[in-house]
C-alpha cells in the first residue's frame, strides 16, 4: 500500500472526527465566490430539470431521432461511469489502482457529467461518509428528524438543497492525496470547459450525423441538456431515496438501503447498503441478479490490465455482516 493509499482510506473512514460538530467539516470561503459558484452551479441544475420538463411534450411530438437517443445513452454511459467507478470507487474510496492515463480519463469523464470538480465530489462524499445520517453529514435526508414534514424537508435538502450551502466541505482535511495530484488539481480546474464541451459536444455531432442545424439542436437537447438532467437526479437520488426506503440485509451505522429500481440507471450506486456496510468495496451489487454495471467495467478493466488490486467482495465477510433478520 502507498502513501497514497493510507490517505485515502483514512479519509474514508475518518475516526480522527468529532461527532455532532457540523460546522467544523466546512472551510470558509470567500464570499463574491461562493456567489459565482451558486450562480453557476444553478444555472447546471435548472436548465437541465426544464429541458427534462420539456422532452416530454417533445417525445410525444416525435422531435427525436434513434441518433438522439444512441449519442445520449453513449455520453450518458461514459459520464456516469466516471463519476460510479472514477469519482466514488476510485478517487473517494480506493475501490483499485491503475495507471496515470486512466486516472486522468476518469477524471475528465466524471467531470464531464456536470456534477462538480472531482475534487470537491470526493471530499464532499467522504464528509459523508464520516458523518452519514448524523451532525455533520452534507446531506442526510435525516437531517431535521423523523416527522413527515421534516422528512419531507430533509428529502429536498439531500436531493439538491444542499448543493446550495455557501460553506463547503474542507478539501484540505478530506482530500489531501488529490490536491497533492497535479493531474487532478488541473482536471479539476478545467471543470467549466469539460462541463461545456460535455453541453456543446452533443451539437456538433449532431450537425455532423444529421447535417442540419436543426438535427444539431436536436442532439444538443437530448444528448446534452436531457442527458445531463436525468444523470444528475439518478446520482442525487443515492443521496436521498437510498436513505429512505429500501432493504437493508447488511449492518451499518446509518439508514442506507438497496433500491433495486434505481439499479440499471445508477450503474449499481442504488444496491447503497452494502457499499456503506463496505465503502471500499468495488463492486455494490454482489448477489448475480443484482446489476451493477460499474462493476462489470471494473471487471472487464481489470482482464485487460488497465486496473489491478480490484478489492472483490469477500464473502465469507460478507455473511458475518449480514443481518439475521434477512439471513
Amino acid at each position: 500500500m502507498t502513501a497514497t493509499d493510507t490517505v485515502v482510506t483514512s479519509a474514508v473512514n475518518p475516526r480522527k472526527t468529532t461527532p455532532g460538530v457540523r460546522r467544523e467539516t466546512v472551510a470558509p470561503r470567500s464570499m463574491a465566490k461562493a456567489r459565482i459558484e451558486q450562480l453557476s452551479l444553478t444555472a447546471f441544475i435548472v436548465i437541465p430539470f426544464a429541458a427534462i420538463v420539456a422532452a416530454i411534450p417533445l417525445g410525444w411530438g416525435q422531435w427525436i431521432a434513434w441518433r438522439d437517443v444512441i449519442v445520449a445513452s453513449v455520453l450518458y454511459m461514459v459520464t456516469g461511469h466516471g463519476i460510479t467507478v472514477g469519482f466514488h470507487r476510485y478517487f473517494t474510496h480506493s475501490g483499485f489502482k491503475t495507471s496515470r492515463p486512466v486516472r486522468i480519463a476518469l477524471a475528465v469523464a466524471g467531470n464531464m457529467a456536470i456534477e462538480g470538480p472531482v475534487i470537491r465530489w470526493v471530499a464532499d462524499h467522504r464528509r459523508h461518509h464520516a458523518f452519514s445520517d448524523k451532525d455533520g453529514d452534507p446531506h442526510s435526508p435525516w437531517r431535521y428528524g423523523p416527522g413527515p414534514r421534516a422528512l419531507t424537508k430533509g428529502f429536498w435538502h439531500a436531493h439538491i438543497g444542499w448543493l446550495f450551502d455557501l460553506e463547503q466541505t474542507d478539501q484540505q482535511r478530506y482530500a489531501p492525496d488529490l490536491l497533492a495530484d497535479r493531474d487532478l488539481v488541473r482536471v479539476s480546474r478545467l471543470f467549466a470547459p469539460l462541463a461545456a464541451t460535455s453541453l456543446f459536444l452533443p451539437a456538433l455531432i449532431g450537425y455532423l450525423w444529421g447535417g442540419s442545424l436543426t438535427a444539431a439542436l436536436e442532439m444538443f437537447f437530448w444528448a446534452g441538456l436531457v442527458r445531463v438532467g436525468v444523470l444528475h437526479h439518478v446520482t442525487w437520488s443515492t443521496n436521498s431515496i437510498c436513505h429512505i426506503v429500501g432493504k437493508r440485509p447488511y449492518k451499518s451505522r446509518d439508514r442506507s438501503a438497496n433500491v433495486w429500481p434505481l439499479a440499471f440507471v445508477s450503474m449499481g450506486e442504488s444496491w447503497h447498503n452494502l457499499h456503506h456496510s463496505e465503502p471500499t468495496l468495488a463492486r455494490h451489487g454482489v448477489k448475480n441478479w443484482q446489476v451493477d454495471t460499474s462493476a462489470y467495467l471494473i471487471k472487464l478493466a481489470e482482464t485487460l490490465r488497465l486496473v489491478r488490486d480490484v478489492r472483490w467482495p469477500d464473502h465469507e465477510r460478507l455473511k458475518a455482516r449480514t443481518v439475521a433478520s434477512v439471513a
